[in-house]
């Protein structure tokens, strides 16, 4: 066992960060699974400890406020059958623990009737502590709109990025960011809309242009009770009595004629799409951010 992770009551230490975390940080493309994966590897299986569920508490940057029941369900299955296949990531707090990465494992616990979980205990500062809580729900689960849209924004104001930065470290395209943090200039009620999925993205992302909450919430009105689409409610805006909040700013550059269905699968699969000579082009950060693409489209790749 190495001396310098031993301190004088023979307890191992908690180690800091390391300077290949510090790297992955502030590399050029922002991504969970190379920051978990180094924390993983670079963990001995001494430095893994078992921490009762009773001492951990949520990490306050946490975005995710609704969890899927159902996935929950299926994962304490496999932990009652399994037990927790990877440990979660933790930091030490005055009292007891936070947990950084691996939330839905512990609710999945505690479901299974576990009373304890492996974690690797690591210091984080709150900057790196939001970081990693949003990378995990952005790139490994499937947040509600406005949760993600809540999620860019923390990102962007933490890291101080331009929307064009911050596309670019996340893999994503720059029309998705500032359609997403549109939404969050919507009333709360619209936003409830979205979240409970009563209007669509395409639906949102035209109201997010409007300027005027009263009849940003009448065309919702009319959305829901009507059941019109994105292309009539679009119609409906360009009435001279709609207010918007900056035409300028929002004009489409007519590049070319698949510029609005680009727009469309650019908000539903959540990263960059380009249409061009025939041929559809969809980003990915990496492997499991193609899983989560592939989920939504419904494919299956056999082994």
């Amino acid at each position: 066992m190495e001396t310098n992770n031993i301190n004088e009551s023979g307890i191992p230490k908690r180690r800091a960060l390391g300077r290949g975390l510090e790297e992955l940080f502030n590399s050029e493309i922002l991504d969970y699974s190379a920051v978990e994966e180094k924390i993983v590897n670079e963990t001995s299986k001494d430095e893994i400890t078992m921490i009762p569920l009773s001492e951990l508490r949520s990490n306050p940057y946490q975005p995710r406020k609704i969890f899927d029941e159902t996935a929950l369900e299926e994962l304490a299955s496999s932990i009652k059958e399994h037990g927790v296949f990877q440990p979660i990531i933790v930091k030490k707090s005055i009292k007891g623990y936070e947990i950084i990465a691996g939330e839905r494992r512990v609710k999945a616990s505690l479901m299974a009737g576990n009373t304890e979980i492996p974690a690797i205990i690591r210091d984080f500062n709150d900057t790196q502590m939001m970081e990693i809580a949003l990378l995990e729900n952005l790139q490994r689960e499937n947040l509600t709109s406005i949760e993600e849209a809540t999620a860019y924004k923390k990102l962007q104001e933490t890291l101080s990025l331009t929307q064009e930065e911050l596309a670019k470290r996340l893999g994503k395209s720059r029309s998705h960011i500032t359609n997403m943090l549109g939404l969050l200039n919507l009333p709360d009620k619209i936003q409830e809309d979205i979240s409970n999925k009563k209007i669509s993205m395409g639906h949102a992302r035209v109201l997010s242009k409007l300027d005027n909450k009263y009849q940003q919430e009448e065309l919702v009105t009319k959305v829901i009770e009507e059941g019109i689409s994105v292309r009539e409610l679009e119609e409906l805006t360009k009435e001279p009595t709609i207010i918007k909040t900056n035409p300028q700013h929002h004009r489409i550059k007519e590049e070319n004629e698949y510029n609005y269905l680009q727009n469309e699968l650019s908000d539903k699969l959540g990263t960059k799409v380009v249409i061009k000579k025939n041929k559809i082009e969809i980003s990915f950060v990496n492997g499991n951010d193609l899983n989560r693409i592939l989920d939504f489209l419904n494919i299956e790749v056999g082994k």
